[in-house]
């Protein structure tokens, strides 16, 4: 082989990141393949790269009749293996002698030159096809390597076609994703050359290339997305705590401020809505409910049941359950379309959530009564449902933060007046997806 070729091979694998080494060895198994291939070619043979010349020499190994049957019955024990099913123990059909052994018994071996008269040829047409193959080989390893650690990453990629069982999505040159059926939003059309942004569930290494999947069911998909369209979240100032989403219907996202200052919810309401509604687009119309998150339980239950309001909140430290108590008018909302509301605020905030109307919770409450819950720690303001107040009590005082529920330390009772009663524990409306409908209702 000439030097041109073995020169045009380190510069090749240079170029690709391959190491020239790699490229050897791989070249002189494949050489030493194709003359396996030829007539009358040795039993027990290497071939070897002469650096001087850029020749390629093979070399025939001579081993005695005893140590070659010695090498196979060790080849055999090392390649034996237990079938479980029949509980026999299976031979390899054809054992191979590992080439790496050859050099433990090197002294018992000789050796000659077996190069046949047309090796250049053999060699050149080789070299050409192994270094394409290798470099493929490692074109694949490396775009392996640089997808395998972005999953859970946004793409943008371009749709190529599209059937009944996933859709072929490119993110760019030569690097294509699949989008199964499964990781689909029901009631989505994906067209050719159609842009769409997913994120890359998995990745795995396959013959042809890193098996790359994506998908637009997952609740990633809106963390990522409100990261792209809000600037206070790509900063860190506001972190989304939780999400629950059903894809295509609706979605909850619980947030919360790591700056004073920082609305949590008005950032990613954004001014007129303009930042939540290019989250719906992209999600093609699907509903999003933007919540602020709450260390008290109580609060965030009532606030994840948004946008329908709350009276009064129970709750069940011990079993993370809460019963929620909603006025009359209130309850198909609180619940939602076929328990839509409810499901979402109790996969948000990972409590069990049981509502009850007022007019059914009074009547329960007359038949068999309630137990009173447990009130250490929390505020010690009794409301004129003669419930605890649920929010928890500030350090060193017996009552939470309301200033209504503060003034008590200078009453002779702990029982809310009637007017003051009804505003103090009532829950703060969460804004919906728009904060110009909210600016509105506040004004009128």
């Amino acid at each position: 082989m000439s030097r041109e070729i073995l020169d045009a091979m380190t510069v090749l694998g240079r170029e690709k990141g391959i190491a020239p080494e790699k490229l050897r060895l791989a070249l002189e198994d494949a050489l030493l393949s194709a003359y396996k291939k030829q007539p009358d070619s040795a039993k027990y043979a290497r071939v070897e790269l002469d650096p001087e010349t850029a020749d390629f020499r093979v070399i025939e190994l001579i081993i005695p009749e005893r140590l070659e049957a010695h090498l196979i019955v060790e080849t055999i024990d090392e390649g034996t293996v237990y079938d479980p099913e029949t509980g026999e123990m299976i031979e390899p059909a054809d054992p191979e002698i590992d080439p790496a052994k050859f050099a433990e018994y090197k002294d018992q071996i000789d050796e000659r030159d077996v190069t046949p008269g047309d090796f250049g040829r053999i060699a050149a047409q080789t070299a050409k096809q192994v270094i394409l193959q290798r470099i493929r080989e490692a074109e694949r390893d490396m775009m392996f390597e640089e997808y395998r650690d972005r999953v859970g990453e946004l793409i943008t990629g371009i749709v190529q076609q599209s059937d009944s069982r996933y859709t072929l999505v490119q993110i760019r040159e030569r690097v294509e994703a699949l989008l199964p059926k499964s990781e689909q939003v029901d009631g989505e059309r994906y067209d050719h050359s159609q842009r769409v942004k997913a994120v890359i569930k998995e990745v795995s290494p396959s013959t042809k290339g890193p098996s790359i999947i994506v998908s637009r069911r997952d609740p990633e998909l809106i963390k990522k997305l409100f990261e792209l369209e809000v600037p206070e979240i790509a900063d860190g100032l506001v972190e989304i705590a939780n999400v629950a989403r059903e894809p295509g219907y609706r979605s909850k996202i619980a947030v919360v401020s790591h700056a004073d200052g920082v609305d949590p919810v008005g950032a990613c309401v954004g001014p007129r809505g303009s930042r939540v509604r290019m989250v719906v687009s992209e999600l093609r119309g699907e509903k999003i409910d933007i919540i602020p998150y709450n260390d008290e339980p109580a609060r965030f239950v009532a606030k994840a049941l948004s946008p329908a309001r709350v009276r009064e909140v129970l709750v069940d430290d011990e079993g993370k359950q809460a019963t929620v108590i909603v006025p009359d008018d209130q309850l198909s909302l609180a619940i939602g379309r076929e328990g839509q509301n409810a499901r979402l605020a109790a996969r948000l905030t990972g409590w069990r959530i049981d509502i009850k109307s007022e007019t059914e919770f009074a009547a329960e409450e007359q038949e068999s009564g309630y137990e009173e819950e447990e009130t250490q720690g929390r505020c010690a303001a009794v409301m004129s449902t003669g419930r605890r107040c649920p929010n928890a009590a500030l350090p060193g005082s017996r009552y939470c933060g309301l200033d209504s529920h503060q003034a008590l330390a200078d009453q002779p009772t702990d029982l809310m007046p009637a007017a003051e009663a009804d505003e103090s524990p009532a829950p703060i409306e969460v804004p919906a997806e728009d904060a110009l409908d909210e600016a509105v209702e506040k004004t009128s």
